[in-house]
C-alpha cells in the first residue's frame, strides 16, 4: 500500500503511538519491515482456519525483537478476513496463565472486531441472535405476525446450533438464553449482568444469575467450554475464526515452582485440545524469549510440552520455515533499522503541512546517521532500538522540521537519551555500552 492512499485517521492513529513509544494497535503493515517471507504461510494458516481447522504458532525473539508487534502485524491480517482478535498480556497477578478462567475473561474483555474496536462481546452476541432471526424469518416468513411464535423458533435455533456445546457447558446456551430473554422484555440491567457473567466477570448479581438459569461464576474447566461456544457464536455471525494472541508468555519463568508447572501444563492442554479439533476456527499465537523455549524454567520444564514446541533452528535464520511451529525473529540491524525510519519518514511526509522541507531535511543519509547513533547509544544494539529511535525521529525531528521552518536537524539538534525514557531492556544495554557516541550530522 503506497502512504498517499493512506486515510488520515490511520496515519494518525499510527504516529501517534510511535510518538508515545508504543506498538500502534493498527495500521502496522504500513511499515512492517522484514515480515513478508512470514506472510503468505500465516495467511495460509489463517485460511484453514477460517474454514474450520484450528492453529497454533509461537513467536520466539529476544526482547525488542517485535514479538508484540508481529502479533498485531498478524492479528491486522485476520482481521481483514473477518476474524475477530484478542491480545492477552500474561501475568503473575493479573492473568496467570494456570487459571484458564481469567484468561478467558481478559480474552473477551480484549475481544475485537474490524468494526468494533474493544469489549466486542456484546456486539457480536446481538449480531448472533440478528443472524439467528434472519434465519428463522427466512426459514418461516409465517411467523412474523407471531412474536411468540418467532421467539420459540429462534431459542429452537439456539439450541441446535449449540447442542455441541451444552453437552459439556450447559451454562453458556442457558446464559445465551437468559440474555435474550432480558432484551425481549427491555430488562437492560439484567442483560447487562448475564453479558458479564458470559464473559467470565466475577461478582455479577445473583438475581440476574437466576433470570439466566446459571450459579456461580466460571471455572478452570467451563473456560475452554465457553470458549468453544464463542467460537460457534462468531462463526455463525459472519466472523470465521478467532486470532487469540497469548503474549509475554515467558513470565512463566518468573513465578513460584508449582504455579509455573500448573501454567505450563494449561498450555499443554490448549495445544492438546487444538490438536483434537475441539476449536475449530481458534488460531492461538504465544509469544516468547528463546530463554522460555529452551531453558530449563521454561517449556523444557515439561517435555510432552518441549516436545510439541520443538523447532530446529541449527541452521542459518535465513533458512527458517515459515510454517514451523515456532517462529524466530531475528530483531533488528542497521540496515533494516534504517528502512524503518524511511518508512515511517514517508509516513509522516503525506500527512505534513511543509512535505518537501520534510523530506529534504530528513533524507536518507539522516536517517541512516541517526540509527547508527541511537545503536550505539544502546550499547550497539540495533534488535533493541526501534522503539526509541522512532519516538525519537518523530517527536523530536519530523514534528520540529514541519512546524519550523528554521529547524535543521543537523544543526540544531543533538542526540540525548535520558534514563527515563527508557525500558528496562534499554537502560541495560545503555549501561553496558563503552562510549558515548555523538551524532555529528555537519
Amino acid at each position: 500500500m503506497t502512504t498517499s492512499r493512506v486515510s488520515a485517521a490511520r496515519r494518525r492513529e499510527v504516529l501517534d503511538a510511535l510518538r508515545r513509544g508504543t506498538v500502534p494497535q493498527s495500521g502496522l503493515d504500513l511499515f512492517a519491515v522484514g515480515l513478508d517471507r512470514f506472510a503468505p504461510a500465516l495467511d495460509e494458516r489463517i485460511t484453514g482456519t477460517a474454514s474450520g481447522g484450528a492453529a497454533f504458532h509461537a513467536i520466539r525473539g529476544e526482547y525488542g525483537s517485535g514479538k508484540t508487534f508481529f502479533a498485531r502485524w498478524l492479528a491486522e491480517r485476520a482481521k481483514r478476513v473477518g476474524f475477530a482478535t484478542a491480545e492477552i498480556q500474561i501475568s503473575e497477578t493479573e492473568t496467570p496463565l494456570h487459571k484458564l478462567e481469567t484468561v478467558y475473561r481478559r480474552l473477551t474483555e480484549r475481544l475485537t472486531t474490524a468494526t468494533e474496536p474493544a469489549s466486542a462481546l456484546r456486539a457480536v452476541v446481538d449480531g448472533w441472535f440478528y443472524t439467528l432471526e434472519e434465519e428463522v424469518d427466512e426459514a418461516h416468513p409465517e411467523l412474523i405476525e407471531d412474536p411468540g411464535a418467532l421467539e420459540v423458533a429462534v431459542e429452537n435455533l439456539l439450541e441446535e446450533r449449540l447442542r455441541t456445546v451444552a453437552r459439556t457447558t450447559p451454562a453458556f446456551s442457558a446464559a445465551l438464553r437468559g440474555y435474550r430473554k432480558a432484551v425481549v422484555a427491555g430488562d437492560t440491567a439484567t442483560a447487562e449482568s448475564v453479558i458479564a457473567w458470559l464473559g467470565g466477570q466475577k461478582s455479577v448479581a445473583a438475581s440476574a444469575r437466576r433470570t439466566a438459569g446459571v450459579r456461580g461464576d466460571l471455572d478452570h474447566f467451563a473456560a475452554l467450554g465457553f470458549l468453544q461456544g464463542l467460537l460457534t457464536v462468531l462463526k455463525d455471525c459472519g466472523h470465521p475464526g478467532l486470532l487469540v494472541v497469548l503474549d509475554e508468555i515467558e513470565t512463566l519463568q518468573r513465578v513460584r515452582g508449582d504455579v509455573r508447572e500448573k501454567g505450563l501444563n494449561a498450555l499443554r492442554q490448549l495445544l492438546d485440545e487444538i490438536d483434537s479439533g475441539r476449536f475449530p476456527g481458534l488460531f492461538l499465537v504465544i509469544t516468547g524469549t528463546p530463554a522460555f523455549y529452551d531453558g530449563q524454567q521454561g517449556t523444557q520444564r515439561l517435555p510432552p510440552l518441549a516436545q510439541r514446541l520443538a523447532t530446529d533452528f541449527s541452521t542459518d535464520p535465513r533458512f527458517d520455515s515459515p510454517r514451523a511451529v515456532q517462529l524466530r525473529l531475528t530483531g533488528f540491524d542497521l540496515q533494516r533499522l534504517g528502512e524503518l525510519g524511511r518508512a515511517v519518514r514517508d509516513l509522516y511526509v503525506g500527512a505534513a503541512r511543509h512535505p518537501e522541507r520534510t523530506a529534504a531535511r530528513v533524507d536518507d543519509a539522516y536517517i541512516a546517521e541517526l540509527a547508527t547513533a541511537m545503536t550505539g547509544r544502546l550499547g550497539g544494539r540495533a534488535g533493541i532500538a526501534p522503539r526509541l529511535f522512532l519516538r525519537k525521529l518523530v517527536a523530536d525531528i519530523l514534528d520540529r522540521v514541519d512546524e519550523f521552518e528554521d529547524f535543521d536537524p543537523r544543526t540544531h539538534y543533538a542526540l540525548t537519551v535520558s534514563t527515563a525514557e527508557l525500558t528496562e531492556v534499554e537502560r541495560n544495554a545503555a549501561a553496558d555500552s563503552a562510549d558515548e557516541v555523538e551524532l555529528d550530522l555537519s
